[in-house]
């Protein structure tokens, strides 16, 4: 047994659990499974509550969910739960198959847009309410961000392959290669089926609207497929999220001089900070208050940046500092600085009474956790109204 269980407090009302965590993962009660040895009802627990568990326990940014909100950081010292759920999870993931709630199906047809988190966790919860699961994906296989996003040396595509059996074996259908939008319409699915979850992420690169830019590779398809790109002896990665950290972290692995370029300061990247860190260990450099101005062959101009209180107290303010553009070489430049959900797609969607939108399509970029965790609100309103 981990010994961070049994320095659990197991609270009546735990903040990891409650404040911490989108899925609300019942720690308390599942830590209390682990300790009494019962890991196959810790397993089911957990399952039930988020499919993807032990996915999420391996990708979370936890010092900002669980670890960060337990309640022993008041002294410091919080609890691994994430250690402890990874265990029980992973264990349990790939022994399970898929059970109904009940004998009795209810006949009505689901369709799910998008096999990445928000997809496979949908397609379990709805099938085990009786309903008959489709899902359909541009790519050929299931994962979505989990299998063509995340890097191999961050979540083992084991994670993603395993999904993919228990689906084939519990009669739930997948349609790869077929891009909604093009492929098929929105509105024919909408009269094919009683409901409609539309999940496929945000996959639409956000544009730097500098001169040049066009030379430079988007992240996301080189995450896709990095040995499809020569990147050269050097790379520059821009941006600070989570998608940079894969990519520069990739592309070191690649062995290139990698460097981020990041217009702000460390405190202000939204990346989780176990990864920025993960990235400086594997010898990834970075250049902060940092702003690009042009994409020129064999490098980019970049302009000094600060941070401005202003006057009024207010909140501060990175500006970019006139006079001070410089031009840093570079073999490739790879842009990562967000992304947004296909803006028709996404107006189809919500003109359309039997169709529900959730995760980054929704939202716009976030976790896998709390891509979960919309996902999930979505299927309890299609529960209500549909199952």
């Amino acid at each position: 047994m981990n010994p961070e269980a049994s320095r659990c407090l197991l609270c009546k009302k735990p903040k990891c659990a409650i404040d911490g965590c989108p899925v609300h993962t019942p720690v308390p009660e599942a830590m209390l499974l682990y300790r009494q040895g019962r890991l196959e009802e810790a397993g089911r627990l957990l399952f039930r509550n988020n499919p993807l568990s032990a996915i999420t326990s391996l990708v979370c940014d936890w010092k900002q969910f669980c670890y960060g909100h337990c309640v022993l950081n008041v002294k410091q010292v919080p609890i691994r739960w994430y250690e402890i759920e990874q265990e029980i999870s992973g264990q349990y993931l790939f022994n399970h198959r898929l059970e109904r709630q009940s004998l009795e199906l209810t006949g009505e047809r689901v369709a799910i847009v998008g096999a990445g988190p928000v997809g496979l966790a949908a397609a379990v919860w709805l099938w085990e309410a009786g309903a008959d699961v489709n899902i359909y994906d541009a790519n050929p296989r299931m994962g979505g961000v989990l299998r063509y996003g995340i890097p191999a040396f961050r979540l083992d595509k084991k994670y993603c392959d395993v999904f993919e059996l228990m689906f084939a074996d519990a009669g739930i259908s997948f349609h790869g290669g077929i891009e909604i939008g093009k492929d098929l319409t929105l509105s024919a699915l909408s009269a094919e089926y009683d409901a409609v979850l539309v999940g496929a992420g945000a996959e639409v690169p956000a544009t730097l609207r500098i001169p040049g830019e066009e030379r430079a590779v988007q992240a996301l398809p080189f995450l896709k497929d990095p040995s499809a790109y020569k990147l050269g002896k050097k790379v520059i990665v821009i941006g600070g999220g989570n998608v940079a950290m894969d990519a520069c972290r990739t592309a070191v692995r690649m062995g290139c001089e990698t460097w981020v370029y990041y217009r702000k300061t460390f405190e202000n990247m939204p990346a989780n900070p176990l990864e920025v860190e993960e990235a400086k260990a594997d010898g990834v450099q970075f250049k902060v208050f940092q702003a690009p101005v042009e994409v020129k062959d064999g490098g980019v101009v970049f302009r000094d940046c600060e941070n401005v209180q202003p006057e009024d107290g207010g909140r501060v303010v990175t500006r970019i500092i006139e006079g001070t553009d410089h031009f840093v070489e570079c073999d490739t430049l790879i842009t990562a600085i967000s992304e947004k959900p296909d803006a028709t797609l996404q107006e189809a969607a919500r003109s359309m009474e039997n169709v529900w939108m959730a995760g980054d399509f929704l939202t716009g970029p976030a976790t896998v956790v709390e891509a979960v965790a919309s996902a999930k609100v979505a299927v309890e309103a299609i529960k209500a109204k549909m199952l």
